[in-house]
């Protein structure tokens, strides 16, 4: 007779509780981590500027300004007029490089350079090293030693020199500098998932489905490989910004196409004007800083909060 009154609001509590989310607990975590909001918030504003580019951009990024603008001068500094810079001048935020082009139009357009190879080459990546890593981790025996043995080889050689060689090979362009990228980026990921699927595959739960009847097929993607998307999902927030890196790197060094734009092909075309116009090298060169930032942050935070040891 006494128990109706104190049970009631607990079953209409229960009734009025909001049902529990995977999805909203998960983006809840990750928005706790100020690392993970501060890379986020840096990547957005990237993200908007590759894709609103055209109007953001103050002038073609390809158009030799030499006698089309009365005034513009090579490797001219930055004029901004709000700032007190002469109105005889032609304003260019981030000045002009040494082919009368303007810097801040071609900041802005190597976005959609740089970060479309740095997901493109990290998604294939992680495509193919999950594949590897995932049947040499289940499959074990020679399998395992014949698919990790080749992974070993790629890792004997330094990326950037075997992205280089591969490039070279297969000739001068940013798809074959993206396939190169992902390349050597495979052996992370098929290492990865390969540590995941052994400590995962002698659970429980795996034993049980297996005793069940349930195929190898289905054990390795609905019990197994559930457990390897996190660890996963961090290293390849992880490996955009190497990839970012990388392609610039490669620009640099010519081996992907110079004079594009591309941060680390402008870099590389006015490197010996760092003392007499620093601002052409100082503004893709903050570019890049700022994107690797935004992955490496992002990346952190991602671990913080999908990591069940470290979220608390």
């Amino acid at each position: 007779m006494t128990t109706a009154p104190t049970t009631a609001p607990l079953v209409e509590a229960v009734d009025t509780a909001r049902p529990a989310s995977l999805w909203r607990d998960t983006l809840g975590s990750i928005l706790r981590q100020r690392s993970a909001v501060v890379g986020l918030a840096i990547l957005g504003i990237l993200v908007f500027v590759g894709v609103f580019a055209p109007l953001i951009a103050t002038h073609d990024p390809d158009q030799v300004l030499l006698g089309v603008e009365d005034g513009v001068k090579k490797r001219a500094a930055p004029c901004i007029h709000v700032l007190g810079c002469p109105a005889d001048q032609p304003q260019h935020l981030f000045g002009t490089d040494g082919n009368f082009r303007d810097v801040f139009s071609r900041v802005v357009y190597g976005t959609r350079t740089s970060l479309p190879i740095g997901f493109a080459a990290v998604g294939f990546a992680i495509v193919v090293g999950t594949l590897i890593g995932a049947i040499a981790g289940y499959a074990a025996g020679s399998a395992d030693n014949v698919l990790m043995r080749a992974m070993d080889v790629v890792l004997a050689f330094p990326s950037l020199l075997l992205a280089i060689a591969i490039v070279i090979s297969l000739g001068t362009s940013y798809i074959n500098a993206l396939f190169a990228i992902a390349i050597v980026s495979i052996p992370v990921y098929a290492r990865l998932v390969r540590s995941s699927v052994i400590s995962a595959k002698e659970n429980d739960y795996v034993t049980a489905s297996r005793a069940l009847g349930e195929s190898s097929y289905g054990i390795l993607t609905r019990r197994i490989m559930p457990n390897a998307i996190t660890p996963i999902i961090v290293q390849g927030t992880l490996g955009i910004g190497t990839a970012v890196l990388e392609i610039a790197a490669l620009a640099f060094i010519g081996a992907a196409p110079i004079g594009a734009p591309e941060w680390g092909s402008m870099i590389a075309l006015e490197r010996n004007q760092l003392f007499t116009a620093p601002h052409i090298i100082l503004a893709p060169g903050i570019a890049i800083t700022f994107t690797v930032l935004a992955f490496n942050l992002l990346g952190d935070g991602l671990r913080d909060a999908l990591d069940p040891r470290l979220n608390r």
